[in-house]
């Protein structure tokens, strides 16, 4: 059968972080949606998104084809119900479609003409960015099941303090000593080839994915995902870095989620509270407003490639832009356009000539080449974004 992951109309929801990936390339948990989708169903899925990321995350269309929601996570029984899907039928959950059978072209599917299955359990689904971190929790544990399941864990070193050590599993190749790893309130994944220098200290839900570093005596409170190659220092909590990032020195990050390719300076700090302890209101690229977001705790949103210098503030609910550069002194205001420079005495364009520049070096420090798509999709971004940067 051919899986398709697209992207539905929570899309926009999920800006800045769906500019330079579709829906399905998010990670929560330890995966993303999209190793999540592939792994339940023992296939490779192809993607529905937008058309400036369709070179990058092409489609493949057969004649038969199962088109799955991105925004919603797998489980075990919703795979079976997919896999279990004939000619026009659909699953639904309330009003939102989660999956469908179909042998037409996307441009002839009407799913009214479909028969309607409804399901009726809990399911998770990314609707909003800070779902991203609020939602942490459950994909972590459901990730860490459906990794570790019928697996052994790499021996727990004898100088690792533990409390639930069966609640903790360590990969080949993971480094670490002299740490505290307490998986009382979740599961702790450890993963290859990655490593937590000695005097951490480490709550669950904990997700440290492949090759990523935690530096001497950080503190990481749950939920909390650290991508791949990622490094990590200072107090964290329940925040979500998406792969090759790096906050490696001293400073807070709280309730928020960081893209690729981002670095954020020493002694960076992040409010993720109001000082009248009041709702959380976020940049909403639809509406090109603030909206409310249900939340009393919500730090800081940033996409990919965007960096900020040592000592830089931020205030409660700050979205950052694709490719912006932040520095100086007092708090930026927060709604930071893609590709802006500057701070909180005024921001300039960063033209792509520099940004890319910047990008080739950055990336390749990790034997992974800046793309003329990667270059394309960050020159759509630009002039997308163009109307938000007042200069």
């Amino acid at each position: 059968m051919n899986y398709i992951l697209f992207d539905g109309p929570s899309r926009n929801n999920l800006l800045p972080f769906t500019y330079t990936r579709p829906v399905a390339d998010i990670r929560i948990g330890i995966l993303t949606i999209r190793e999540k989708w592939e792994t339940y169903l023992e296939f490779t899925t192809t993607t529905v998104t937008e058309e400036y990321l369709s070179d990058k995350y092409p489609m493949v269309e057969m004649e038969e084809n199962v088109m799955i929601n991105a925004s919603f996570l797998p489980n075990q029984e919703l795979v079976e119900m997919i896999k279990n899907l004939e000619t026009n039928q659909a699953i639904f959950k309330d009003e939102d479609v989660i999956a469908f059978f179909t042998k037409n072209t996307q441009e002839d599917i009407d799913l009214d003409s479909y028969e309607a299955i409804e399901y009726h359990e809990n399911v998770l689904k990314i609707e909003h960015t800070w779902d991203i971190f609020s939602k942490n929790g459950e994909a972590i544990l459901e990730d860490f099941e459906l990794l570790t399941n019928n697996r052994k864990s790499q021996p727990i070193p004898a100088t690792v303090n533990t409390i639930k050590a069966e609640s903790i599993f360590i990969e080949e190749g993971a480094k670490l000593n002299f740490v505290t790893l307490n998986a009382t309130n979740g599961p702790i994944y450890i993963g290859k080839d990655s490593e937590i220098m000695e005097g951490s200290l480490i709550r669950g839900p904990f997700a440290l994915c492949e090759g990523a570093t935690v530096k001497m005596a950080a503190k990481i409170y749950g939920p909390t995902t650290v991508g791949p190659f990622s490094k990590v220092g200072g107090e964290v909590t329940n925040s979500v870095i998406f792969g090759y990032s790096n906050k490696g020195h001293d400073g807070y990050l709280g309730n928020s989620v960081i893209g690729e390719w981002c670095n954020l300076g020493a002694d960076t700090n992040n409010s993720n509270l109001k000082n009248n302890y009041a709702e959380v209101r976020l940049w909403d690229y639809q509406t090109e407003s603030f909206a409310k977001t249900g939340l009393q705790f919500c730090g800081l949103m940033m996409g990919d490639h965007s960096k900020c210098g040592i000592n830089t503030m931020f205030n409660t609910g700050t979205v950052v832009g694709v490719s912006a550069n932040i520095f100086g002194s007092g708090f930026p205001r927060n709604f930071v356009p893609s590709f802006s420079w500057g701070g909180s005495n005024g921001f300039t364009t960063y033209l792509t000539k520099k940004a890319f520049e910047v990008a080739q070096v950055v990336m390749s420090r990790r034997d992974i080449e800046f793309s003329e798509q990667d270059a394309a999709i960050m020159e759509h971004i630009f002039e997308e974004t163009k109307k938000f940067r007042r200069n």
